[in-house]
């Protein structure tokens, strides 16, 4: 795992040594990608950089130096990521009369385009992948991006500067960078608690688009370039869905388990040391009893714990990791230690994100660090086996109200929220032990929902946080989205297999792997996910019928079939719990003053980019106990936040 960044400069000026100091000061600022190793390479004559650092996963050696030359000198390579299948495309290449100097990947990979073509090649690759490939003789840039977007890369114009790579900060690192804030984009932002691909924080600075190729010809400056794709996930979805898995339920358990075993079988090879996330639920847990089942020694498996009721999933972390035999390690942190962390996020996120489980995630990413450089997750199994509350939460409210009229539901929703606080009290009247927690805001939430003219809308409303940020940006138009565009919706015939797919292609890459990557790269750690990274799981995930991922109220059935077969039943049915932690009170207490510096008034009305009259509103309510508002308002603590670390 590595960090890549570079640039090719259109304005014909630039000489050797300056492109090689901006370059090494790109590359230095994604130091933490890869402390091990770095170079630069450049052709002054094209205006082309290119800069590489290195964490060693595989092939210690200098033979795994990069940037990386072709041995025909017609490539030159920065990759971050790893192709896991690089032996078995070894092999083919060497019968071709290839021959190696080392055994790193990315040899590899400039034999395979030198023999099939950039395009055909990548089909072959399994693994996940960011790279910037300079094709010399055609003086052409390909960035490519894997199939889910694992790997991060972003890109841009500067003037006549393209720039490229792995975090923005690398890009603010050249001269030419301009920081000017997309409040279109920050309206994404307010929304979903992330900034969604192909949109970043800043003007004329995007996110390459998983599953594309981005070709930069210097013949010509081209800034409306667009990538091309070689891999669809709503293809995919849809193929799978006509072409569905035709054997017994055994079968297809039988057929999940080997898949699964192989993949994670081949991200245990490294030549460091390895280890694995557990929280106790079904897909980390699936993940090490599979990585358990092929080791010869214990694997070593870690998880944070809080003393705060329901966000400690350590006792469940640790009857798994005693039952399979790992060598565990658990760490149990205080507020003020998870609180610690938040003054990193800002530059550990690049851009304003609010996640609230980029906290615990960042810490087991540390306590793993101390142990191994390589560390196994499993993301992904609620977006490819339907384990997300939401969807059930979707399919109950749309069965039970659907079928009433608009107008109807809307005059339900008004006596629904004339009664809430009826309700709330009566709550209160009750003994402690029939208490409903926060029934007021679920009764608020619900109305929200149930006005929806769709079983589309209803799923968009509730994944929503500031349901209309138009008006708390201010000067900021909302950018149409692909779960607003029906005509980009995959035809799969059930509402819940669609929920799946828009967070295969939204939340997942824009949200859960971007807090995987810099949690874990912002330690110096490698992050795997069997899951995603080998795109044969997730193929096969879409030719499953529904009704082996989801049966009744119980989602991901058939991974829990598949797990099953290594840990008991009983030591995994357990309610779900989210890897939060317990922002709503912290706000109310040891946060309070810090958040309440960061919501001023004043200080909002001064900077100009958000209206402080509804932020400020939503803040006294949460303060009261009235409504807890605690995504949305750390969602603008964040962007307050991110705002103060740029100066």
């Amino acid at each position: 795992m590595c960090g890549i960044t570079g640039f090719v400069d259109f304005s014909g000026s630039s000489r050797a040594e300056e492109l090689t100091w901006i370059a090494g000061s790109m590359t230095n600022a994604i130091n933490h990608r890869g402390p091990d190793d770095h170079g630069i390479w450049v052709d002054a004559e094209a205006g082309v950089a290119l800069g590489f650092r290195r964490l060693a996963i595989l092939d210690l050696s200098p033979t795994g130096h990069q940037p990386m030359v072709s041995d025909n000198g017609e490539y030159v390579i920065v990759f971050n990521g790893e192709i896991y299948n690089f032996v078995e495309l070894r092999d083919e290449l060497a019968a071709l009369g290839y021959i190696f100097r080392g055994h790193s990947d990315t040899e590899i990979m400039l034999a395979a385009f030198h023999e099939w073509g950039l395009e055909k090649a990548v089909q072959c690759f399994n693994g996940m992948f960011a790279f910037a490939l300079w094709h010399r003789p055609t003086r052409q840039l390909h960035l490519v991006r894997d199939r889910l977007g694992i790997k991060p890369l972003y890109f841009g114009w500067m003037g006549n500067v393209f720039l490229f790579g792995s975090e923005l900060k690398a890009l603010r690192s050249h001269p030419a960078f301009s920081p000017d804030i997309d409040r279109d984009a920050l309206t994404l932002y307010m929304r979903h608690a992330y900034i969604p691909a192909p949109y970043s924080i800043y003007h004329n600075v995007w996110k390459l688009q998983p599953g594309s190729i981005l070709t930069l010809d210097r013949a010509r400056r081209d800034p409306s370039i667009q990538p091309r794709y070689y891999w669809s996930a709503r293809q995919v979805a849809e193929d799978g869905q006509a072409h569905l898995f035709e054997g017994s339920e055994q079968e297809a358990v039988d057929a999940l388990d080997a898949l699964l075993r192989d993949s994670v079988s081949k991200r245990m090879v490294a030549d460091v040391p390895l280890g694995a996330f557990l929280s106790g639920g079904v897909d980390s847990s699936t993940v090490v009893a599979l990585m358990q089942a092929q080791s010869t020694r214990p694997v070593k498996t870690f998880t944070i714990g809080f003393h705060e009721a329901g966000f400690d999933e350590a006792a469940y972390a640790r009857t798994i990791a005693r039952y399979l035999g790992t060598e565990h390690t658990e760490l149990y942190v205080t507020p003020q230690e998870a609180q610690a962390v938040i003054p990193l996020l800002p530059t550990l996120y690049d851009e304003p994100f609010a996640d609230p489980s980029q906290i615990p995630t960042y810490l087991v990413s540390q306590l793993a660090r101390r142990q191994v450089t390589v560390s196994l997750s499993g993301d992904g199994g609620d977006e490819l086996f339907g384990g997300y509350d939401r969807y059930f939460w979707t399919r109950r409210i749309w069965s039970s109200i659907g079928w009433l009229p608009v107008p109807e539901r809307k005059m339900l929703g008004a006596l629904m929220t004339g009664s809430a606080g009826a309700m709330e009290r009566l709550n209160r009247l009750l003994p402690r032990h029939l208490h409903l927690a926060n029934l007021r805001d679920k009764v608020l939430k619900l109305v929200d929902v149930i006005q929806s003219s769709t079983i589309e809308q209803t799923y968009f409303d509730l994944i929503s946080l500031w349901k209309q940020p138009e008006t708390i940006v201010r000067q900021g138009h909302e950018p149409l989205t692909m779960l607003q565009q029906s005509n980009n919706w995959p035809d799969l015939g059930n509402p819940t297999h669609w929920m799946m797919f828009a967070d295969l292609v939204t939340y997942l890459p824009d949200d859960i792997l971007v807090k995987l990557d810099r949690a874990t790269m912002g330690v110096s750690l490698e992050g795997r996910v069997p899951f995603l990274d080998d795109h044969r799981v997730v193929e096969f995930a879409w030719r499953l019928p529904f009704h082996l991922k989801v049966r009744g109220r119980t989602g991901k059935w058939i991974l829990r079939q598949v797990l099953y077969r290594y840990v008991p039943q009983e030591m995994i049915e357990r309610p779900k719990m989210g890897f939060g932690v317990p922002i709503d009170s912290w706000l109310r207490g040891s946060l309070r003053e810090w958040a309440e510096t960061l919501l001023d008034e004043k200080r909002l009305e001064r900077e100009g980019i958000l209206d402080p009259l509804p932020i400020r509103r939503k803040w006294s309510e949460h303060i009261r106990g009235e409504r807890n508002w605690q995504y949305l308002i750390w969602n603008v603590l964040m962007l307050q936040s991110w705002l103060d670390a740029q100066g």
